[in-house]
């Protein structure tokens, strides 16, 4: 993380009013298209963080008690998932060895997250619409000059940012094309 900066925050003018320039894309072009997002992503990705935390917060507000049931559900479900993964000898034995206890605890999870799957939802919705605005806009909003200068600097590694590390270790590697 040494030598990671964070990129500044654009002003609400060039992001979302008077200077965005907004177009549907060419959807014939899949390759133009992640262009565009790929560059958006990196110039506004302070913005989108702002947004998203926003957003977040405004449905753990509207919704604080399924908000924290769902977060602590998935991440009780999550850790379950990488216990047992570790563990999978032992739990094999354990089903054989008590058959109706594991059957009676498949039971009692089951009911538990389905008497947990609204908040869930809620939670799961909370991270969802703030990447489904992402994405939106950054689809949607047209490049700028800054924005491209912003994505070679970025892709020639003068610059790093934390969106630019992220996008690296999901395996886009390529160039932002002009």
């Amino acid at each position: 993380m040494e030598g990671v900066e964070v990129a500044p925050l654009r002003p609400m003018s060039d992001f979302l009013l008077e200077s965005a320039r907004f177009q549907l894309p060419d959807f014939s072009n899949i390759d133009r298209w992640a262009n565009r997002v790929i560059s958006n992503l990196l110039y506004y990705q302070s913005n989108y963080m702002l947004t998203a935390i926003i957003i977040f917060t405004i449905v753990g507000v509207m919704n604080p008690v399924q908000m924290i049931f769902g977060s602590v559900t998935v991440a009780v479900i999550f850790s379950l998932f990488v216990y047992a993964s570790s563990k999978q000898a032992q739990l094999r034995r354990f089903k054989r060895q008590h058959p109706a206890a594991g059957f009676v605890l498949i039971l009692l999870a089951g009911y538990f997250v389905i008497h947990l799957f609204g908040s869930i939802i809620v939670f799961l919705f909370g991270i969802a619409l703030p990447l489904l605005c992402t994405l939106i806009h950054a689809s949607l909003r047209l490049r700028n000059i800054k924005n491209k200068i912003s994505g070679k600097i970025e892709f020639v590694g003068i610059k790093r940012t934390p969106m630019g590390l992220l996008l690296e270790s999901l395996g886009n590697e390529q160039e932002v094309v002009s």
